[in-house]
């Protein structure tokens, strides 16, 4: 049974930083690409990062680029995504799933940016 567990949200003030985590169990997980997906209020899921299976090979939307840090820790079955400057935009539940639809996601770990 694949099961994909997030964690590390939080209230962050704009500007802030916050490390997400996922907790991946049931596959092969250092044999797949990785992703992490949101979701804002009101709106439908926005692709965010994407890692290689072995890490070195990345991809980010442009709203995060120069912003977010996706890797992995294959020994661990964990994913990560460190974020810094972060915007009120950005609030959003976020997801790691094992494609960039977010099929499969876990119950995602709420991040709300606001002063």
């Amino acid at each position: 049974q694949v099961t994909l567990v997030e964690s590390g949200g939080g209230l962050v003030q704009p500007g802030g930083s916050l490390r997400l985590s996922c907790a991946a169990s049931g596959f092969t997980f250092s044999s797949n690409w990785m992703y992490w997906v949101r979701q804002a209020p009101g709106k439908g899921l926005e692709w965010v990062s994407s890692i290689r299976p072995g890490g070195g090979v990345t991809a980010y939307a442009d709203s995060v680029k120069g912003r977010f840090t996706i890797s992995r820790d294959n020994g661990k079955n964990t994913l990560y995504l460190q974020m810094h400057s972060l915007k009120p935009e950005d609030t959003a539940l976020y997801y790691c799933a094992r494609d960039r639809i977010g099929t499969g996601r876990g119950q995602g770990t709420l991040v709300t940016v606001s002063s």
